[in-house]
């Protein structure tokens, strides 16, 4: 039965923020900091770690071996620091371009690398760590993520699920419609919008007339939240927050992770016609990596060693992913017509036929 809240809802317009620009926790007393400091580490070894993945699939892509790749850069903070939280249990339920969510989870590079090659699984190793393929139709993720909440509500089960999208996804009817089911129901589900200002070449200021995509939550009687995304242990905290009160029975979450991309949306994209130089520097500096780098220098938890050893990792990981796609055979272009339906469908038939002369002529 449908439970309304009766709660007002309001949001702040500041972001969370623990750690500033300079690497200087900030006076924020709400959320707490204390990690331990392996933990510590850890996020930003695995931040430094998709960074120079991101940097690989790039290389991939311009060398031919990926058909596309959607590059992370810049938001290496908001994605390791939601999912490094949860429980190895709790569904996500990514869009495209959550690599440091992979990452965390333990999906091999090279699974996430045989999807963008356009192979028939779309890459293996996802739902084995409880992790939706990724979704590029965009916001259609955000209903498959109240779905598997309802199913853990039903169940008794105290899982969460995540649903990821961009700030252009909000303005797609899906995600709506899931937003307002699972207000209604009040789900185990978390909204994690990255709001990295750019949908493709439309800022984010064409995309709504709200005060911030996270005021949106007001309309669907959730929480909202705001939480500078370039700062890893302000998301870590305020996931860690969403995440308790869905598992509480306290229903959903819709949380604006504030953030820039840093690079181009797909790299068919070419940012440089759309935004300007100045808007880049203002965010070049608050680079989330260096930025907690100062921060972990602050604590007295930085070192050489430790730099030594997440540059090894990184290395390691860029040479499994390049020996997993480099030269990988190229699909069976009828897998794109026999792997829909279990019998071909006439129309198909008539698409495949059209492919192989298209083909033929080619060769």
């Amino acid at each position: 039965m449908a439970r309304n809240c009766q709660t007002p809802v309001t949001v702040d317009r500041e972001p969370v923020q623990l750690v500033g620009p300079d690497g200087i926790p900030t006076a924020e007393e709400r959320y707490s900091r204390d990690l331990p400091a392996q933990t510590l580490c850890w996020l930003y070894e695995m931040m430094v770690v998709t960074r120079e993945l991101d940097n690989e699939f790039v290389n991939l892509q311009r060398q031919g071996e990926l058909a596309l790749f959607t590059p992370c850069r810049g938001q290496e903070a908001a994605q390791v620091g939601a999912a490094a939280c949860l429980r190895a249990t709790d569904w996500l339920f990514p869009q495209y371009r959550e690599l440091g969510v992979y990452l965390v989870r333990g999906i091999p590079p090279g699974d996430v690398g045989a999807a963008w090659r356009g192979t028939w699984h779309g890459g293996l190793e996802f739902t084995t760590k409880c992790c939706a393929p990724m979704s590029v139709p965009v916001g259609t993720q955000t209903l498959h993520a109240v779905g598997a909440a309802m199913a853990a509500q039903r169940l008794g089960e105290d899982s969460v699920t995540v649903a990821f999208l961009g700030d252009g996804a909000t303005s797609e009817g899906d995600v709506h419609e899931a937003l307002n089911l699972a207000g209604v129901f009040r789900v185990p589900c978390l909204f994690y919008v990255q709001n990295n200002q750019w949908a493709i070449s439309t800022p984010v200021r064409n995309q709504t007339a709200a005060v911030s995509l996270a005021h949106k939550a007001i309309a669907y009687g959730m929480p909202g939240i705001r939480v500078d995304g370039n700062d890893v242990l302000a998301c870590y905290a305020v996931m860690t927050e969403a995440a308790a009160r869905a598992r509480a029975g306290n229903g959903p979450t819709l949380i604006e992770a504030v953030t820039y991309r840093l690079g181009p949306h797909t790299t068919a994209d070419d940012p440089t016609r759309y935004r300007n130089q100045p808007e880049l520097d203002h965010w070049l500096a608050q680079d989330p990596i260096p930025r907690y780098r100062r921060y972990l220098q602050g604590q007295g938890l930085w070192s050489q060693s430790l730099e030594d050893r997440v540059a090894a990792r990184a290395a390691q990981q860029r040479a499994d992913l390049r020996d997993a796609v480099f030269g990988a055979p190229d699909i069976d272009v009828d897998e794109l017509f026999t792997a829909v339906y279990a019998d071909i469908t006439p129309e198909l038939e008539a698409q495949r036929r059209q492919l192989r002369a298209e083909l033929a002529r080619t060769d």
